[in-house]
């Protein structure tokens, strides 16, 4: 089993979790203006992955370009990971490949703890990739606590490209957030990353 393979009820009954629905995870979030060079990037890029309209062209054309401009706003002192094997306890069965990791460690080589962020991303619907992104999160979770690296709060989003759903795991609960961002509201995206960046370094 992977991390893809879990269901929101095995998630409940293996890891003890609570899910609760908030309206708002993200209050009074200060907006990040994106750069001229990632709006020229993305006014290219859109039309043509949702003309291709494959998970792996939203993930490579969209979401991957906004993560590295988000690496960039902090001055590459977080690090950014791709497709990475993130095997933290096979007997939990948490292992697998992640679409996109956030750390707050600038190390590159190799996943470093604290880990505070999981990016799912799904071709269509938002709700088929919620338990593979919890799944990433309590492994998050345990790797942090591995590394002696007490974050509190470990964030998730699974997104579309087009559309983003941000979940929360605190100790055992998770948070998922009842409505979702679009990309339309890109400053407001990037806003709230840069609010769990800067809340998980204080």
């Amino acid at each position: 089993m992977s991390y893809s393979e879990f269901t929101i009820d095995e998630l409940k009954s293996e890891f003890a979790l609570t899910l609760e629905v908030s309206e708002e995870l993200f209050a009074n979030v200060t907006p990040v203006k994106p750069s001229e060079t990632l709006k020229e990037i993305l006014a290219e890029n859109i039309p043509l992955a949702l003309q291709i309209d494959t998970e792996k062209a939203r993930s490579e054309m969209i979401i991957a370009p906004i993560l590295i401009e988000l690496r960039k706003y902090f001055k590459r002192q977080i690090s950014l990971f791709s497709g990475t094997d993130f095997t933290v306890d096979r007997s939990k069965k948490l292992n697998g490949r992640c679409d996109f990791i956030i750390s707050l460690s600038a190390e590159q080589l190799s996943v470093t703890a604290p880990v505070v962020t999981m990016v799912e991303a799904k071709n269509d619907k938002i709700k088929s990739g919620i338990a593979q992104c919890v799944a990433e999160m309590v492994a998050a979770q345990i790797f942090n606590a591995q590394k002696n690296n007490k974050i509190s709060s470990v964030y998730g989003v699974v997104t579309t490209a087009s559309v983003w759903k941000f979940l929360k795991l605190v100790g055992n609960t998770v948070y998922l957030e009842s409505g979702e961002r679009y990309l339309g509201d890109l400053e407001e995206i990037m806003g709230i990353f840069a609010w769990i960046i800067n809340s998980a370094r204080s």
